[in-house]
């Protein structure tokens, strides 16, 4: 490969180490976290837009959506749409704070553990959501979930092959 034969920085240390199938799975899947970050940023705009999502969850939202009177920009006024849309931000940035402290004591493995529990109930709630209170528990555990395993991912080690430090 490329990366092995490279040559160090003027200054620069070199390492006996090289790309191994462990280093690129872990790439591989901190990139789909990432991905799957920026999908739900994306997705959340365009379901609170759907006509489906608003009749079942927010009709006072869409009938003032099918009101020809009223602006655009006022059409998706609703205080309740908008806790919706930023309850998994506010659960994640609070979770994120409590996470660094459950790292720090517990370790990356209780920490991710945890996300991904939150991340299960979440998607639980999510699916079986058939009003407005099912779905912000479903955004906060989701947001919660999101904390835990991003903190987990800032303070992940480098993936030094030379070392078991990263295994």
């Amino acid at each position: 490969m490329a990366i092995r034969d490279a040559a160090p920085a003027a200054g620069g240390v070199e390492y006996g180490s090289h790309v191994t199938p462990f280093l690129a799975l872990s790439c591989v899947v901190a990139c789909c976290g990432g991905f799957l970050f920026g999908y739900d940023l994306g997705i959340s705009g365009s379901v609170t837009s759907m006509n489906s999502f608003l009749k079942r969850f927010f009709p006072e939202v869409y009938r003032k959506k099918q009101d020809s009177r009223v602006s655009h920009y006022c059409q998706l006024n609703s205080e309740f749409l908008t806790l919706f849309t930023s309850s998994l931000y506010v659960a994640g940035l609070l979770a994120t704070l409590d996470a660094s402290s459950v790292t720090r004591r517990f370790g990356r493995r209780t920490s991710m553990l945890i996300g991904g529990t939150f991340f299960i109930a979440g998607s639980a709630f999510g699916g079986a959501a058939v009003n407005v209170p099912m779905l912000l528990i479903n955004r906060i555990f989701l947001g919660i979930g999101l904390g835990f395993t991003n903190q987990v991912e800032i303070l992940a080690p480098p993936m030094d092959t030379t070392t078991s430090f990263g295994r």
